[in-house]
């Protein structure tokens, strides 16, 4: 079992929020094929202004929107105008590529939840804009409440596609509870714990770290290390051999093809779209580093 533990970066923007990033990291680029995990709050929105992200561009990956509280305003390039409330999934396909927007919205007063990006393969990565939405009834399973959002757990499977195969799902533990899950030995897996401790195969995992086990269990065992309810996100999906650049909101396979997004970005191209019914400028891209960007995978499989 490896341990990632977080970093604080800002969310973007001159309003920027501070979330708590697991993945990617040096030592683990993807879990699956899921590349990216943001963590944020609980926070009061009355200080610290909550989400406020203008446009900004994706391509090469789906972002997936969890929330533990709060709502969110999302509008996007394919003309989808969709809160985001918690306990709801809404999943969005950049490809090619789209551009969106995120504000929390009044009725907020607490922020809470996770941010979260799925890496297209080869075959699909250019493939067209799209949005998916879907709220999953909870299943109750030895003290543990499971609301399945992407593939299949504890005899529920989400109706949402995927590229690949994946899984994504909240675990709420009651004080002290245990569960142990069957899951495809085929994947690998990642607990993201937001309220604990919590064990996962034994190694306790504090809040806000990030539990990697690697493919071959058959079974995994959760188990609630608090006097209080614990909550926390399984990922999972079998391992993503590609190698991949990730730099600022892009996915790509060389530098040359970041290098062109940010171009088409910075030039407002048609290949990014209008969010329409957004107040304000698009945000602006970064300088590329001078130095070139380099294709990452994961380390050896032990």
């Amino acid at each position: 079992m490896d341990v990632l533990t977080p970093r604080d970066v800002p969310l973007g923007g001159p309003r920027a929020m501070k979330v708590r990033r697991t993945l990617p990291q040096r030592s683990r680029t993807t879990i699956g094929a899921w590349c990216f995990a943001d963590h944020y709050g609980p926070e009061d929105v009355a200080v610290t202004g909550g989400m406020h992200v203008p446009p900004h561009p994706h391509t090469g990956l789906q972002t997936v929107s969890w929330l533990f509280s709060g709502e969110i305003e999302h509008r996007d390039s394919h003309g989808v105008h969709a809160l985001v409330r918690p306990g709801e999934l809404n999943l969005m396909t950049g490809g090619h590529g789209i551009s969106h927007s995120e504000v929390s919205t009044s009725r907020t007063t607490v922020l809470h939840g996770v941010q979260l990006w799925v890496a297209l393969p080869e075959r699909h990565r250019n493939t067209g804009r799209d949005f998916q939405h879907h709220v999953p009834e909870p299943v109750c399973v030895d003290g543990a409440e499971i609301r399945v959002f992407l593939g299949s757990l504890a005899g529920v499977t989400s109706p949402v596609s995927s590229f690949t195969p994946l899984l994504g799902a909240e675990v709420v533990l009651e004080p002290g509870a245990g569960v142990t899950l069957a899951v495809d030995p085929s994947f690998e897996h990642g607990l993201l714990v937001d309220t604990g401790p919590v064990r996962l195969a034994g190694t306790l995992l504090a809040p806000a770290e990030l539990g990697f086990a690697a493919e071959g269990n058959t079974t995994l065992t959760l188990a609630n290390a608090s006097d209080e309810r614990a909550r926390c996100v399984l990922l999972g999906g079998t391992p993503f051999e590609e190698e991949i650049v990730m730099w600022w909101n892009f996915i790509g396979r060389g530098h040359e093809e970041i290098a062109r997004a940010r171009e088409d970005w910075q030039n407002a191209s048609a290949r990014f779209g209008t969010v329409e019914g957004y107040d304000g400028e698009r945000l602006p891209a970064p300088e590329l580093p001078h130095s070139i960007l380099r294709p990452r995978g994961n380390p050896p499989r032990r």
